[in-house]
């Protein structure tokens, strides 16, 4: 089992990294957000999960453990395969899904592409006694969570992809609430990018 690697990146997309370890290149699916902090030729360390397929071995990676023990939770889930686990990482961060689940708001679990309300529903159930809102969790309340998940519908409703969306609704301050608020915050900051 290959539990972490530490090397250099060679290459990165979107949703994976060549990590060069002593001349060896490992390819590691990391969640979008990871790939976005990462610099290409930068060194990096990263907690991994090894999968193995009868047709492929694939590396997980993760910046912090705490992304990597929810992972390993979601993919313990009956229909949850490891590519999906990555999905909902992608769209929830481990505060929100801690949140999320806390709250049973499957909003944001339904956004991930093959999740459906009763699948959401599953997972939240699953984990509400294994994924517990932790102390620094209770600053978002419930509200705020769904907000959240509607102002990002409302972006890519828009015409904004999700990954536009989630990164302009991050800049925008704390401090502006409601759905509505958040989004013509995020869609001036989208116009300066544009």
């Amino acid at each position: 089992m290959i539990s972490s690697l530490a090397g250099t990146i060679k290459h990165k997309d979107l949703n994976s990294l060549i990590v060069d370890v002593n001349g060896i290149g490992y390819k590691v699916l990391v969640p979008t957000e990871a790939a976005l902090d990462i610099v290409t030729g930068s060194s990096v360390f990263l907690w991994t999960h090894l999968v193995v397929r009868e047709t492929a071995l694939e590396l997980f990676g993760f910046h912090d453990k705490e992304t990597l023990e929810i992972f390993e939770l979601l993919i313990t889930i009956s229909g949850i395969g490891p590519r999906t686990a990555l999905g909902i990482l992608n769209v929830a961060s481990p505060a929100t899904l801690r949140q999320a689940v806390a709250s049973e708001d499957t909003s944001y679990l339904t956004r991930v592409s093959g999740i459906g309300k009763k699948n959401a529903e599953k997972i939240v159930l699953e984990l509400k006694n294994k994924l517990k809102a932790a102390p620094g969790d209770t600053s978002t309340s419930s509200a705020e969570v769904r907000a959240e998940g509607d102002a990002l519908e409302a972006l890519v409703s828009l015409g904004y992809t999700e990954r536009d969306g989630r990164e302009a609704l991050k800049k925008v301050a704390k401090e502006i609430t409601g759905a509505s608020e958040r989004v013509k915050a995020a869609l001036k900051l989208l116009a300066r990018n544009a």
